[in-house]
């Protein structure tokens, strides 16, 4: 008997909740590929355990233009991946489309063209942010506080292998 009503519970209720279910994750999504690079938008933006205000924080970012990838969509929400590889989901309102990178693992120099043979013109070390102004070749231009340089896409964060960036 009480399967009886659980099915006749269940065939009643078919469709609405997963109607809304997919209202609500088709309604704001980007239309743009995943996996993508993005940067977060404001000084303080909450990663969150998944797509929605009742989830709980996981990760609070309290630096502006930190790159991180977006590996899902669900709705305004965003699955997006760290520097360190935490996931977690981000309101699309707490990031940007600028693309930045990261220096990662050793200090990189930076130099005056895309070949080593140029003067290198400054140094950035592990953990620095800058704006990618271009990539091609398997190099990067960035910017930083008024200076540029160029730098291996390998030694960033914030690029796929091969991308190029205009």
């Amino acid at each position: 008997m009480k399967r009886i009503i659980a099915l006749l519970l269940a065939a009643a209720f078919a469709g609405t909740p997963a109607a809304a279910q997919d209202s609500d994750a088709t309604k704001g999504l980007s239309g743009l590929p995943t996996p993508r690079w993005v940067s977060i938008a404001s000084g303080e933006a909450n990663m969150r355990a998944g797509p929605g205000e009742a989830y709980p924080v996981t990760w609070t970012y309290k630096r502006k233009g930190l790159p991180v990838e977006v590996i899902r969509e669900w709705g305004i929400w965003r699955q997006i991946r760290d520097p360190d590889g935490e996931t977690g989901w981000m309101n699309k309102n707490l990031l940007s489309g600028k693309r930045t990178a990261m220096v990662r693992g050793k200090i990189a120099n930076l130099y005056a063209r895309a070949e080593f043979s140029s003067p290198a013109v400054w140094r950035a070390e592990p953990g620095v942010v800058a704006d990618i102004q271009v990539c091609d070749e398997g190099w990067c231009r960035l910017s930083l506080g008024g200076r540029n340089g160029y730098v291996l896409a390998v030694d960033l964060w914030g690029v796929y292998k091969g991308e190029t960036i205009d």
